[in-house]
Formats: C-alpha cells, structure tokens, sequence
C-alpha cells in the first residue's frame, strides 16, 4: 500500500513504532494516549483505539493501570507468530473476561477509549466476538458499573449505628469510583442505573436512615445527597485526565498558565474577598485535593443529618 491508501491507524501505529525503535520512547514510557493520537493526527477517537490496539498485538505496548498506555519492552524482530485459528479464541472467551478487560481499558484510558472492537483485539477474539455474549457497548459499559460496584460492603457486614453506617458506604463508594474514574460519567443523578450491587448500596444507606423517625421522601433525599457527593467530586477525576491528556500539562503546570490572568483579577480590585485570601496563601499556597474535599462534605453532611434525626426523635411521642 502506498502512503495515500494506507489506512489513518497503520500510519499512526507506524510513527509510534518508530518512536520506540529509534528510542524516543523508552521501556515503561507512557506512549500518546487515544485523545492526544486524536488531537495529534486529527482522526476519530476510534482510529486512535485502533492504531493503539495494533500495538498491543505485536507487544509493543500495554495498558498500565492509572497511567495509561506504556511501553512494553523492545520491539520484538522475530518472525511474525502463526496466525491463530479463528476457533481457539472463541473458546477462551466469557462474558466475565470481555467485562474484566474493559474495565481494565476504561481504568488506563478513560470511557470514551472504550469500544467492542478494542476488547475483541485485547482478547485476541474476532472482532464480532464479544457480541455473542454482550449485546452492545451500553450493555457491556453496565456490566462493568455493575462489576465494580460489587466491591461495596453488604448491609449485613456493615455497622449497627446510622453514622458509622453511612460513613461506611460513602468511603466505599468514595474507593470505587476513585479506582475507577469512568464510573461517575455513565449516567445523570436523574436517571439512577437499575443496576443489583447499586442496589445494594442503596439498601446499605436507607437501612441506616431508617428507624429515626424520617419518611420516606428525605430517607431518598439524604440517599441521593450522599450518592451525588461522592458522584461529583468524582466526576473531576476524569475531566482532570482527560485535560492533562489534551494539553499536556499537568494541574500546577497549567496553574503556572494562569499566573498573569490571576494577577489581573486581584488587582482590579473588584474582588477583595477572593484577594485577600489569595494573598493569604501566597507563601503556603494552596493545593485543591479531592479526598480533603470529599471528608469535608461527608462530614458536614453527616453533622447536618445528625441534627436532623435528633429533631425527629425530640418530637416523637
């Protein structure tokens, strides 16, 4: 095939093969990711998965948990292997692997790198493969929720008191979704997944709001201020990502960006409040963490709870 007619994701795969031939990229080097291929070569989100995946079959690169997509090792200049029999993948496929390995592609690489093809390839399965077990992309997207949120605690293992209860579940669910960003862009607040083990969460946080003299309507209401804490804050996680993958920069590199507009903002004097405590931190500085933020809602919240319930049994007959 000649330059013109060689298919968008070859080339691509050709370039980053390059880079790890010459030695540009080195063993354990984190390789363009799927947004910054898109960006970079202006192809769809799907052409960089492909040409990503390439890589993966000749061995060249792996998804490392976190990172994303690294460098395996040498390129290997052995003779290409015997093709496979399209018989003997098949054999090996479950629905538990194609939902394990997309959840592993989704955690390296974020939602949107996600696709049947890419699992089939990461499998070494025919691409039509997974749909003998999965309907389609939707299905398979809540069949890994699902999986995930398997990891939360039962309400017959978890505490007897309602605060330590709701503590309990929210610091869980807190872990979940902080091992696995994706999870909190797959569906609004308004439309709750029908999903069991999310069910089971819910069961866990209504069983500890029960009892305390709440109808039904806040016991809901306290369930989902809860569940849209965690859910928020969780959110950012992947946009971070997702930033840093298109520009490059990491948080305080970009900080670095704004230092002349944030200079301008204090000094026109239209914000005293916001300048005075800027100026307060301007030897410590200030570091915006997502786990000091989640321990304050969940603690204000539970505070605001605990007034609350108090005040229901102070009525009670």
């Amino acid at each position: 095939m000649t330059a013109h007619t060689t298919p968008p994701y070859l080339r691509i795969a050709a370039e980053i093969r390059r880079r790890i031939v010459d030695g540009e990229l080195a063993p354990g080097d984190r390789v363009p990711s799927t947004r910054r291929i898109a960006e970079e070569w202006g192809v769809a989100l799907a052409t960089a998965t492909k040409a990503l995946t390439a890589l993966r079959q000749e061995g060249l690169v792996r998804a490392q948990e976190r990172v994303g997509t690294v460098v395996a090792g040498p390129p290997r200049r052995a003779a290409p292997a015997r093709p496979r029999t399209a018989a003997a993948p098949e054999r090996e496929l479950t629905r538990e692997r194609i939902v394990r390995t997309a959840i592993e592609i989704a955690d390296a690489e974020g939602l949107a790198a996600l696709s049947m093809r890419g699992v089939a390839a990461r499998l070494g399965a025919a691409t039509m493969s997974p749909y003998r077990y999965v309907n389609s992309k939707d299905d398979l997207v809540l069949l890994m929720a699902d999986t995930v949120l398997g990891q939360l605690p039962r309400p017959s293992r978890a505490p007897a008191a309602w605060r330590a209860r709701l503590e309990l579940g929210a610091r869980s669910l807190w872990a979940v979704h902080r091992a696995h960003p994706w999870l909190a862009q797959i569906g609004p607040l308004t439309r709750p997944l029908m999903l069991p083990n999310l069910m089971t969460y819910s069961e866990l946080m209504l069983s500890g709001l029960d009892g305390h003299g709440l109808d039904p309507t806040t016991m809901l209401n306290l369930n989902v201020l809860l569940y849209s804490h965690v859910q928020g804050l969780a959110v950012q996680l992947e946009r971070e990502a997702q930033a840093q993958s298109v520009t490059g920069l990491s948080e305080d590199e970009w900080m670095d960006t704004q230092t002349s507009a944030l200079a301008a903002l204090t000094a026109s004097g239209d914000y005293p409040t916001f300048t005075r405590v800027i100026t307060a931190i301007t030897e410590t500085g200030y570091d915006l963490h997502l786990d000091e933020l989640f321990e304050i809602g969940l603690t204000s919240m539970l505070d605001g709870m605990a007034v609350l319930i108090e005040g229901r049994r102070a009525k009670a007959p």
